[in-house]
């Protein structure tokens, strides 16, 4: 999709889309540790309208916690944000950040190697949506 991330179009609705994916990121062990509604941010704001647009923040402790200790700031580059969001025609996209094109900043081998692994698991839950 992007150099950053990548996703697909499901055939669910939006809040459907935000229930599945919380839950199959659960099955790869991480938990949703923010719920930004960018819509309703936008709302309240901005006073304008647009799709709905969520962005959560995951985060599998045992990884986040290997990846903090080879590198403190890396929390810079952390949670994998996850984004749940309604096209004006309706259709609901589920989209991940690559964690190899993200992580790979850091420089480290070991990081490098840990973002393959998560990336795994996000294309794992990505194939259970």
């Amino acid at each position: 999709m992007t150099k950053y991330g990548f996703g697909k179009i499901v055939d669910l609705s939006f809040d459907d889309a935000i229930e599945r994916v919380t839950v199959a990121l659960q099955g790869e062990g991480f938990g949703v540790l923010a719920d930004i509604d960018v819509a309703g941010a936008m709302k309240k704001k901005l006073n304008q309208d647009m799709p709905p647009y969520r962005i959560l923040g995951a985060c599998n402790p045992p990884l986040a916690h290997r990846a903090l200790e080879c590198e403190p700031s890396i929390g810079l580059l952390l949670p994998c944000n996850v984004v749940v969001r309604q096209d004006g025609a309706g259709a609901v996209h589920v989209e991940f950040m690559d964690p190899n094109a993200v992580l790979e900043l850091v420089g480290k081998p070991e990081i490098v190697q840990l973002a393959g692994e998560v990336r795994e698991r996000l294309e794992r839950v990505m194939q259970a949506l």
